[in-house]
């Protein structure tokens, strides 16, 4: 297994949480993190239309996330272009000037998740963030906003959080399937692309997932990495930071509910924010474009629409509205997979009357 040193920031202080969780374990009390679910176990006990549910599940499966950055042309804005942050990070939910926000604003690294359940499996996608999505080449376009992620395949075994089986990736308009040692599932209608690395964070195994600078296509790492400079990010409920450098190798990322207040799926409406059903809204403003005519608009799309350009009978959005199907067919045994869900927001199937 890889492991992980977390040497910068704050490492101190973290280091006192695992002591803290064994202590407090052992005297028959748990905790989920510095958060305020409380217990991990009465978390997962309200299930999947409760908030905490969600956030435990989410927590314990968040990608150890690698970020490349370049720090070359003037936007890259000395690598802040590739920071990692919320969609309303400049303090409004309009898609059309965060290209040129993104140079005043404070860059907090956010992800947001969505949990979808059937009897069989629970599907997480982590979506990653970027205002922009950017060049310094001239024959290169750019475009504002930039969305791309991970869908993770967690085996419903019996235990507390399952098991990590398989992964998805988005990079651009495809998508490519890893799975980590001793997964039961092997190729589909798909070829897998490779392995799905993990390390060790907070005294548990999670997945590592690794961004391109500039265009931000998303793989299971090491099928991308960190080339030069680049952040290194963890996820945490409560804690949002900025990287204090384009190299800095311990940056926290909040999670954010994708269905909760501050999240996108409420949004989807939103005429500032959507163009049209799952694409950013997003201009030629703000100096988009190195040479005239260079700059995309609504270029961008949220999780329910996102789309592989050839993968046969998976529609746009599938990979987080329906992600049993695309499991089925990514992944093989096909039977291992129930394709009827139990919990899915994005289809209107869920207990909780406040989601949407």
């Amino acid at each position: 297994m890889h492991s992980v040193r977390r040497p910068s920031h704050g490492a101190f202080v973290r280091a006192l949480v695992p002591v803290v969780v064994l202590l407090l374990t052992a005297c028959g009390e748990g905790v989920l993190e510095e958060d305020d679910f409380g217990s991990s176990s009465s978390a997962l006990a309200g299930g999947p239309s409760s908030t905490a549910f969600r956030a435990a599940l989410a927590k314990r499966w968040a990608p150890i996330h690698y970020q490349d950055v370049d720090v070359t042309g003037s936007h890259s804005l000395s690598g802040r272009s590739d920071y990692l942050t919320r969609v309303d990070f400049d303090g409004d939910w309009s898609g059309t000037n965060n290209w040129e926000n993104t140079a005043s604003r404070p860059l907090t690294a956010h992800a947001y998740h969505s949990l979808v359940e059937t009897s069989t499996h629970w599907y997480l996608v982590y979506t990653f963030f970027h205002p922009r999505d950017w060049s310094d080449n001239i024959f290169d376009s750019e475009h504002e906003n930039d969305g791309e992620g991970v869908m993770l395949v967690v085996e419903r075994n019996g235990t507390e959080y399952g098991a990590l089986i398989g992964a998805v990736t988005v990079a651009h308009k495809d998508f490519f399937s890893f799975v980590p040692d001793g997964s039961p599932v092997g190729s589909g209608s798909e070829n897998l692309d490779g392995k799905l690395s993990m390390a060790l964070f907070e005294g548990v195994q999670h997945p590592i997932t690794a961004q391109e600078a500039k265009g931000h296509g998303l793989k299971a790492w090491p099928a991308y990495d960190i080339v030069g400079d680049g952040v290194k990010y963890f996820p945490s409920l409560s804690t949002a930071e900025e990287p204090s450098s384009p190299s800095d190798s311990d940056v926290r990322y909040k999670l954010v509910d994708i269905y909760g207040s501050e999240g996108l799926w409420p949004r989807r409406s939103l005429t500032t924010l959507f163009a049209s059903e799952g694409t950013f809204r997003g201009d030629t403003s703000g100096g988009c474009g190195l040479v005239a005519g260079q700059c995309g608009t609504n270029s961008a799309n949220a999780p329910w629409g996102w789309d592989d350009q050839n993968d046969g009978p998976i529609l746009r959005g599938e990979l987080a509205t329906d992600p049993a199907k695309l499991a089925a067919y990514y992944f093989s045994p096909s039977s291992r997979f129930s394709t009827t869900y139990t919990f899915n927001p994005f289809k209107g199937i869920g207990g909780d009357p406040n989601l949407p």
